[in-house]
């Protein structure tokens, strides 16, 4: 297997390839990388070749001597096609090969969680830790397994049901698919201040994403008599999983619940549209020193919507 790297005449093939590969996400995609400013990475893509195709693709970025995937989006990591255990290993052993023979000390990979795989396979996470990489850090992530014979409000705790029910019956309540991030993103800026933090994208960011995966990119809008007073912003990474990037209120109306209406809309378009899981994001206390602190409240939240933990793990690997 030969490694090389990126350069733009594989762009269309990368893509192809991601889109249908067994475990990649837009977040993998070239076109996805195409949001940022040019010049804000310093991107150093490679390309897994075999009898001269592509094998296999591994977005990120070197840093000092240690290469990074991801780098500016989510999960990261080897994208593959149909995987067997030994191609498995000779994925791994090449990408250390390659590390070594281009003074790359360490690599740092962080995958999309195993529900984002077409069919589940665990080849390459064995064959990572078989080729001494190691865990660097885990974080708790919840989803919800969608199934369009069960009834969705009746998996919810009886609180949130009472809750999305009343919501239902109030005409002064609804929910909008729509694109208006204008209306949106304030409502993102103030909830980020009450922690201190900034959100992730710009508005600008987001009106860029939005152009390019105009189908994979959903905004569903709270109003209240036609006041937005919620929103969640959904990435539907591949045609599996869903994630829900950002859910923000306005407090003020918090006492409508607007955050569990908005999660039944969004739990229910996706049904509908056939994917399999709502990911509903990590739940790790940012205020902790450790990083992988869980934070129960929330943890305990996103149960109530009979959302189940999956795992986020980081790989490493210290070549020398």
């Amino acid at each position: 297997m030969e490694i090389i790297k990126y350069t733009e005449e594989w762009r269309d093939k990368w893509d192809e390839f991601v889109l249908h590969s067994n475990n990649g996400t837009i977040f993998q995609m070239q076109r996805f990388f195409d949001y940022h400013l040019p010049g804000k990475f310093n991107f150093n893509h490679l390309v897994f070749l075999k009898n001269g195709n592509i094998a296999g693709v591994l977005p990120g970025a070197i840093y000092g001597r240690m290469f990074e995937s991801p780098v500016g989006a989510s999960y990261g990591s080897i994208v593959t096609g149909d995987l067997k255990y030994a191609d498995a290993e000779e994925f791994v052993e090449s990408l250390k090969e390659y590390a070594l023979n281009n003074n790359i000390d360490e690599l740092l990979l962080t995958p999309a969680p195993l529900i984002y795989e077409e069919y589940p396979n665990q080849d390459l996470e064995f064959a990572l830790l078989w080729g001494k990489f190691s865990y660097r850090v885990h974080y708790i992530s919840s989803a919800i397994k969608l199934d369009p014979e069960r009834d969705l409000i009746s998996r919810f705790s009886p609180t949130i049901r009472r809750n999305i029910r009343m919501s239902l019956k109030n005409e002064d309540i609804r929910v909008e698919l729509n694109e208006k991030y204008d209306e949106f993103y304030p409502i993102l800026i103030e909830n980020k201040a009450k922690h201190n933090v900034k959100p992730t994208h710009s508005y600008d960011d987001l009106l860029r994403l939005k152009d390019l995966f105009p189908d994979e990119i959903k905004l569903f809008m709270v109003y209240y008599q036609d006041k937005p007073i919620a929103g969640s912003l959904m990435f539907y990474a591949n045609k599996k999983v869903g994630i829900c990037f950002y859910n923000m209120l306005r407090y003020e109306y918090a006492h409508l619940k607007p955050i569990q209406r908005v999660m039944y809309n969004v739990t229910n378009y996706s049904t509908e549209q056939g994917y399999s899981y709502v990911d509903i994001g990590v739940s790790q206390d940012t205020s902790a020193i450790d990083p992988m602190t869980p934070s129960k409240s929330l943890i305990e939240f996103k149960e109530k919507f009979d959302a189940k933990t999956i795992l986020r793990n980081t790989f490493y690997s210290k070549l020398r």
